[in-house]
This record gives structure tokens, sequence and C-alpha cells, in this order.
């Protein structure tokens, strides 16, 4: 048997339009899903919501920021800041371009491949060019003790 929400709302939807009470619709419903019964007052809300008019048993969208901020543009974005400033950190990003700090290490960890060597971001994988320099950089070193 279905128990998702919209399955129990339609239930509910269904009995409201039959003329059943609130209290029965309650009860029926306990028994047939158990603990994965609606509380009690979520099946009165969605009672008064059917009696108002309301025909969806979806959830209606809700206002607020979006939840997908990780584009293309952010990610550049984020690259040019990184690259004009390797100390600058996810906080001082997050604020620049207004999106929070788990987008930002998203992007920073997951998707650019970043990571901070000694308070400086540095990418987790070298191009040829880098190893080539950074063995050079090592190797004169050695020669000077």
């Amino acid at each position: 048997m279905d128990s998702s929400r919209s399955a129990q709302r339609a239930v509910i939807q269904f009995l409201r339009a039959e003329g059943e009470h609130v209290s029965q619709i309650y009860r029926g419903m306990k028994e047939v899903y158990g603990k994965q019964c609606l509380a009690r007052c979520t099946i009165f809300k969605w009672c008064q919501r059917y009696e108002a008019g309301r025909v969806n048993i979806k959830d209606l969208p809700r206002p607020g920021q979006a939840h997908l901020v990780t584009n293309f543009a952010t990610i550049s974005d984020v690259d040019e800041l990184i690259r004009q400033n390797r100390r600058i950190t996810t906080r001082e990003i997050a604020v620049e371009l207004s999106i929070s700090k788990g987008t930002m290490h998203h992007i920073i960890h997951k998707m650019l491949g970043y990571g901070k060597v000694c308070a400086q971001w540095v990418p987790k994988h070298l191009s040829e060019n880098q190893k080539t320099a950074r063995m050079g950089v090592c190797l004169s070193q050695q020669f000077q003790h």
C-alpha cells in the first residue's frame, strides 16, 4: 500500500468529498496506515484546505532563495576571485557573490578542485607546466643545502 503523503492527501480529499467527518477520517487512516499515518492536526488542516476549495494534493512551491545557484557563471566568478587573490576566504567569496558558505564549499572543493595549502588556494591536480616548475624549485633547493 502506498503510504506517501500525496497518497494520503488523496484519501483525505476523497473521504471529505464523500462527506466523511474529519475525526472519522483520522481514525480510519490511523487503522490503515498505522505509524506511517499523517498527524491528526495535519489531516485536519488538509480537510480545511479541501473544504476551502483546494483541489491539488501536491505541495505548493515555496518562496525563497533558488536552489540552483551553482551555474556556470557562479563557478566562473568563484574561480576568478580565487585567481585574483589566492588568500581569499570562503566567507569573503560568499559575501562577494551573495551565496551560502555551503555552496561555496561545494564549488571550490568539488567542482573546481581547489584545496588550501599554507592559507592559499591551490589546484589539487597540477598541470604539466606546474609540475615541471615545482620540480625545478625542489631541485634548486636541494643543491643549495
